[in-house]
């Protein structure tokens, strides 16, 4: 079983750029065939965005929930990533 996990960025949003690297370094240790993510640019997709309740970037969605309404610490990121597997499994 997988899970689907998305950041939601901004052009120019530092924090972005971060988030996504966290996610992808995390993606890799914990199975990348476990985890699908993607990066979602708000001003590409923000119906989507606003759909799901992004109000501000970065935000990350876990299976088409909105998850983090920040950034969170890669800690808190990795133990909400380890739930989601295990559930899933």
């Amino acid at each position: 079983m997988t899970i689907k996990v998305e950041v939601f960025s901004s052009p120019g949003c530092g924090k972005c750029g971060h988030a996504r690297d966290v996610l992808h370094r995390l993606a890799d240790e914990l199975g990348g065939d476990r985890i699908h993510w993607r990066e979602v640019n708000i001003l590409e997709e923000l119906d989507y965005a606003v759909a799901l309740g992004v109000l501000s970037t970065p935000a990350i969605a876990i299976d088409d929930e909105l998850t983090f309404v920040s950034l969170p610490s890669a800690k808190r990121l990795r133990a909400e990533l380890l739930r989601r597997l295990e559930e899933s499994n």
